[in-house]
C-alpha cells in the first residue's frame, strides 16, 4: 500500500455509471478507489431510455481493459435500482466522484 494506508478490510465498494465513454477522470476514481476498499465493483447502467454512444458491451470491454491491472476492481452491468444492486452484491460502499467546473469567476468564491 502506498502511504502507509490500508484497504478497509472486506469492504465491498461499487462505482455506479453509465462511462459513456470512460475518461481519466472515472479512472482515476476507480484506481484510488482499489486502494481504500478490499473489492471495488465497476457497475456499468443500462439505461435503457438514452441513446448512449457506446453499447453496454462495448463500455465494460473498455472498463475491463482499463483496468486490468487492478486485481481487485471487477466490471458488472446492471439495470434497475442502484441500492438493489449494491445490496445483491454485498456492497457497503457507493462510490461518487465530483465534477467541479473551476472559472476565474467562481475562484474568488473559494479565496
Amino acid at each position: 500500500m502506498r502511504r502507509g494506508r490500508s484497504r478497509s478490510a472486506s469492504v465491498i465498494a461499487v462505482y455506479p455509471g453509465t462511462f459513456d465513454p470512460i475518461t481519466n477522470g472515472h479512472l482515476d476514481i476507480i484506481e484510488r478507489g482499489s486502494r481504500i476498499f478490499e473489492r471495488v465493483i465497476v457497475a456499468v447502467l443500462a439505461n435503457y431510455q438514452k441513446s448512449p454512444l457506446l453499447s453496454v458491451k462495448e463500455r465494460r470491454s473498455l472498463i475491463v481493459a482499463a483496468t486490468s491491472a487492478l486485481g481487485n476492481v471487477t466490471v458488472d452491468t446492471f439495470d434497475g435500482l442502484l441500492a438493489d444492486y449494491a445490496r445483491s452484491r454485498g456492497a457497503s460502499v457507493i462510490v461518487r466522484g465530483l465534477r467541479a467546473i473551476w472559472t476565474s469567476s467562481t475562484s474568488s468564491r473559494w479565496a
